[in-house]
């Protein structure tokens, strides 16, 4: 063979390929076509899917946060009332004070039906018998306590308050320091 003979035949080798995949037959163009769109449906089904997900993790948090915000929607109000908590014990150590015994008395009786209604809302002292916790109480100040040991609450100066888990106010207290 020639050289002009060589590549003469690989041309036409070349040619005879090229035709051979342009000539793909219709059912296989058809068979790459159906395997496109099932891919792209698969893919549409995935993204389906992950909206759908999303959806639901957005309507769950979003019902999370309406419970909580239903949970507190009274603290503002229940902090306010610590007001009139205080104004009654005030009047009623001055109603002892001065010994007028059926006005302390009427006053007790006010005092207590408020704390039973805050209490039946979540509202409640905070206690402050024992060690100091800086996240309940507020430390006024230091005094020295024989009978109690060092970091133990000596007395309370202001009750504090909470509502459910919530600090509504701490409790102004004195530290035992020996």
């Amino acid at each position: 063979m020639h050289k002009d003979e060589t590549s003469t035949n690989t041309s036409s080798n070349e040619q005879d390929i090229t035709k051979e995949q342009d000539q793909v037959s219709p059912e296989e163009k058809a068979n790459e076509h159906i395997d496109a769109l099932k891919a792209k449906i698969k893919e549409l089904e995935e993204a389906n899917l992950r909206t759908h997900a999303d959806f639901e993790n957005v309507k769950k948090r979003l019902a999370r946060e309406k419970d909580s915000a239903l949970d507190y929607a009274y603290e503002a109000f229940a902090k306010d009332l610590l007001s009139v908590v205080d104004a009654l014990e005030r009047a009623l150590e001055s109603a002892k004070d001065a010994n007028q015994e059926s006005i302390a008395t009427g006053i007790n009786l006010t005092l207590d039906n408020l704390l039973k209604v805050l209490g039946k809302h979540g509202v409640s002292k905070v206690d402050c018998s024992g060690e100091f916790n800086p996240s309940l109480h507020d430390g006024i100040m230091h005094e020295v306590n024989e009978a109690k040991k060092d970091g133990e609450i000596s007395r309370v100066l202001q009750v504090g308050y909470t509502y459910k888990d919530r600090v509504l106010r701490p409790a102004m207290v004195s530290i035992t320091k020996n």
